[in-house]
């Protein structure tokens, strides 16, 4: 086997949003859309993120649908945390968690999309 690309795919009420706030605060690229459907890129990101509308009938199968994103997070490694907070901060990004660090080493800090995502960026120190 060998592994072309990568994704993950999350369910949202309002795709288009979730992905403005990639694209706005991220640097992401919308690489193709239609009707509650959303695919983003970033070169470096290691995968693309693409947001469903929650609800949509081409999501199989219907019963692993859930609800929009309960108990996920999507998660982006950075080499400037604190370059990273100061600007989303500046920008006025929902911070839900401020920058810590964990005694293992990862220096953190998690924000809110408008569908209530939580992205988080981290940095190894």
């Amino acid at each position: 086997m060998r592994i072309t690309a990568s994704a993950v795919s999350v369910n949202v009420a309002d795709p288009q949003a979730s992905a403005r706030f990639l694209i706005d605060h991220l640097g992401f690229a919308e690489q193709m859309s239609a009707d509650g459907f959303v695919s983003l890129e970033r070169p470096d990101a290691g995968m693309n993120v693409i947001y469903l509308r929650t609800g949509l009938a081409s999501f199989k199968p219907k019963s692993a649908a859930g609800s929009a994103g309960e108990g996920l997070l999507v998660v982006f490694t950075v080499d400037d945390i604190d370059t990273e907070y100061a600007r989303l901060c500046d920008e006025g990004v929902p911070i839900v968690t401020p920058i810590e660090t964990e005694e293992w080493g990862e220096r953190y800090f998690q924000m809110r999309d408008p569908n209530g995502i939580i992205v988080q960026l981290v940095q190894w120190v």
